[in-house]
This record gives structure tokens, C-alpha cells and sequence, in this order.
């Protein structure tokens, strides 16, 4: 238990709110510019925070929205995560970059060179942010599978749909098959030994020979193991499926806790058994998975100005904000209020999700993150480069280097 955090934040285009692109403040007309995400990041960095994802889809609608008769009244189109994390490498400092990727259709070798290039681009803070999910609209945009996700059972349990757990399985495949390419390639793998007239030791260098349900791969990563050894694997999970998928494969798990008596089974005690326990079960010894809570924030300098905001932004949508995580709208004093409960409540960070882009963005930065570092909630900063070492996370030896001690 502890009652400090990491503090992150969740870029999604013009903000949470669907109708968030219509206000005064947003930049509508900058969406797709580099400008407007290098100003984000840098925002955010400039403030302390810790890490940023980036999300991100496959397709025009939204996830499980339909593809006939699409609203036309919100934003349509994105920039890729990755490219934008690797834009704004360079030009931040110290926050970590975690870009959201789907794993139904990229090919895992591809998103591994992808962000083991992020990892050197950025001097050690790349991550990821892995979906699993294959909807129609996706499964459309590339004509390879005739089956996937189509729609949230009834019940609302992934448990019961074949499709989402197939989904979940291959999203488990993907991320360990991620992980041995980081590891193919030992540390010392290049030795530049000009005299000798060798640059690589391929002894060092191993192929992963990984065959599984969905994938099957002999060789080994294109890019030499990259600062952090392996970039963080992180995931969204709202219940048992995905909360063991996190439990077994990722570095930093987001889940989206609620008042149990308001949603039964999010109360965040429950949340954080369950997760114990599955790590118990299907973890290796090593690191303990990291806990981020999600909120999704709108500020102002009132509750009536941060209420009229609300209001306003849902009369545009035709509809009250809904959201799977906890909804916070009111002061910079308010939104504190919440990560300090988080935080005496034994979550390791809490992830914030601006509803509106770059408003609360800005409010985040400069009156939110003052007030949290004021009453010591943020975690001191130790100053280490990798986003691995502000987490305080070990960086992992090349799994290769530990079968040859072992042989």
C-alpha cells in the first residue's frame, strides 16, 4: 500500500468527450499536425507526468459502432501512435510514450521494430498499449478474416463469447512473442571490432522459434536490443480476461474502478484481489505488475463553470457522457481529491483522460499536478532516463542470457 502515485495521462485527438472538438478552446483545424501533438506531449512533460498513450484504431467508426449511417457530428480520422510517438521522441525530455496498437491484424514482428525504434529514439521510453479485437469494420479495412468481434455479449462477460477470448488468447500470444524478439538479440551483441573485421557476434544474436495458435515466427528482431531491454507492455482491463492477460504478460495495467455500490464488481478493492490472485497464478517471479486507475477529467475553475461545460458538450453529442471509467468533473481541487483517494487506496498511478484537448491538458499541467506534488502524492522523481526506471521496473536480461547460465 501507498499513498503516492505516478501520474499519467491519455491523449485521444480532440479529447474523452465526443463533442469535445467544438469547443472554443480545441484546434479542430490542427488534428493531424505534428504541431498539435508536439504541444501536447510537451505539456504534459514539461509538468512531471510520467507517461502518455496515445490511442489509437483500425477503422473509421468507433469500436462496435455501426458502419452504416455514421455521425458525421464527431471526429473522424487519426494520425498512427506510433509515428506520433516517434515524431515527438526527440523533441520531450523525460515522459514515457506508450502508443496504442490493436493485435488482431499488425503483425507482431512489425509493432516490435516498431517500438524497440521508439525506445532508441526516445533514449529508453517507449511502451505500448496493446487492444485486443477484431470488429467488423477492422476486419473490413484489411480482408483477412472472415470472423472476429462483432459485439459485447448480453451479459456483458467476456467469458461469454468464444470470439473476445480468442481475441484475449492472441493478444497474450502477441505480447509474449513482442517480448522474446526484445530479447533476441543479447546486449552485447555487436562488438564493432574494427581490427578483426567483425561487427556482430551472432552467437549473441538468437533466432525465437516461437509456434503458437496464431503465430509462428523462426527469427530473430531486425533492431539490436534497445535501452530498456524490453519496452513496457501495458493494458486496458475491466474484468477477469483481461485482468489475466495483464497478470501474465504486461508491465503496467489500466484498469477503471468505480464506487461499488454505483457498478458492482468495479469497486476498486475487488479489482485489485483479483489482480493479486492472478498474478499469483500465472506470473513469473520478478516484477510485480503496476497498477494505473483511470479517471476521465473535465476542469474548470468552478463546479458550476466545469457542470455548465459538461452540459453544454453533451447537448452537442445528443447524449450524457458515458464512459467506462470513473467520470470526474469539477476543480483542479476536485480532481486532486480523487487521485489522493486512488492513492491512499494502494494503486501504484492513476491515469488521467482529458475530456477536452488541450484545455484540460493544460489545467492537468499547470493546476492539477502543483496541487498533487503540494501534499506529496506524486512520486518523487530519482531521476533515472528510462521510462523502466521511473516505474521503478528492473530492466529485464535478454531471457537468451539466462538459458545459456542455465545450460
Amino acid at each position: 500500500m501507498t499513498d503516492q502515485v505516478h501520474l499519467a495521462i491519455a491523449l485521444e485527438r480532440a479529447g474523452w468527450h465526443p463533442a469535445a472538438w467544438r469547443e472554443a478552446t480545441a484546434r479542430p483545424h490542427e488534428l493531424t499536425t505534428a504541431r498539435y501533438w508536439r504541444d501536447l506531449l510537451r505539456t504534459a512533460d514539461d509538468a512531471g507526468i510520467a507517461l502518455a498513450t496515445i490511442e489509437d484504431a483500425l477503422s473509421l467508426p468507433d469500436r462496435f459502432e455501426p458502419v452504416e449511417g455514421l455521425r458525421r457530428d464527431r471526429v473522424r480520422g487519426r494520425l498512427d501512435a506510433v509515428l506520433i510517438a516517434s515524431y515527438v521522441a526527440p523533441l520531450t525530455r523525460r515522459i514515457g510514450l506508450v502508443p496504442t496498437v490493436t493485435t488482431a491484424h499488425p503483425e507482431p514482428f512489425h509493432v516490435a521494430t516498431g517500438i524497440q525504434t521508439l525506445d532508441f529514439a526516445s533514449r529508453g521510453r517507449a511502451g505500448v498499449r496493446l487492444v485486443a479485437g477484431a470488429s467488423t469494420a477492422e476486419r473490413a479495412n484489411f480482408g483477412r478474416r472472415a470472423t472476429g468481434v462483432d459485439a459485447i455479449p448480453a451479459s456483458g462477460r467476456v467469458e461469454d463469447s468464444p470470439e473476445i477470448l480468442a481475441a484475449f488468447r492472441e493478444a497474450g500470444e502477441f505480447a509474449d512473442v513482442l517480448s522474446r524478439l526484445w530479447d533476441s538479440w543479447q546486449d552485447d551483441a555487436i562488438i564493432r571490432d574494427v581490427a578483426a573485421g567483425r561487427f556482430l557476434d551472432a552467437d549473441r544474436v538468437h533466432n525465437i522459434e516461437f509456434e503458437g495458435e496464431f503465430f509462428s515466427i523462426t527469427g530473430a528482431s531486425i533492431v539490436p536490443r534497445s535501452p530498456q531491454g524490453r519496452p513496457l507492455i501495458t493494458v486496458l482491463a475491466h474484468q477477469t480476461v483481461p485482468y489475466r492477460l495483464a497478470a501474465e504478460r504486461a508491465d503496467v495495467v489500466f484498469i477503471t474502478p468505480h464506487d461499488g455500490a454505483e457498478v458492482p464488481g468495479l469497486a476498486l478493492p475487488a479489482i485489485l484481489s483479483e489482480l493479486d490472485a492472478a498474478a499469483d497464478e500465472l506470473r513469473d517471479a520478478g516484477e510485480r505488475l503496476r497498477v494505473f486507475a483511470d479517471l476521465l477529467v473535465l476542469i474548470e475553475d468552478s463546479e458550476s463553470a466545469a457542470r455548465d461545460a459538461l452540459a453544454r458538450l453533451d447537448e452537442w453529442d445528443g447524449a450524457p457522457l458515458a464512459s467506462d471509467a470513473r467520470v470526474v468533473v469539477g476543480t483542479p481541487a476536485d480532481v486532486a481529491d480523487a487521485v489522493r483517494e486512488l492513492a491512499a487506496a494502494g494503486v501504484d498511478g492513476v491515469r488521467l483522460r482529458p475530456a477536452r484537448q488541450p484545455a484540460d491538458v493544460a489545467a492537468i499541467a499547470e493546476q492539477v499536478v502543483p496541487l498533487l506534488r503540494s501534499t506529496g502524492t506524486l512520486r518523487a522523481d530519482d531521476g533515472g532516463r528510462s521510462l523502466r526506471a521511473r516505474l521503478d521496473l528492473a530492466r529485464p536480461e535478454s531471457r537468451y542470457v539466462r538459458e545459456k547460465v542455465s545450460l
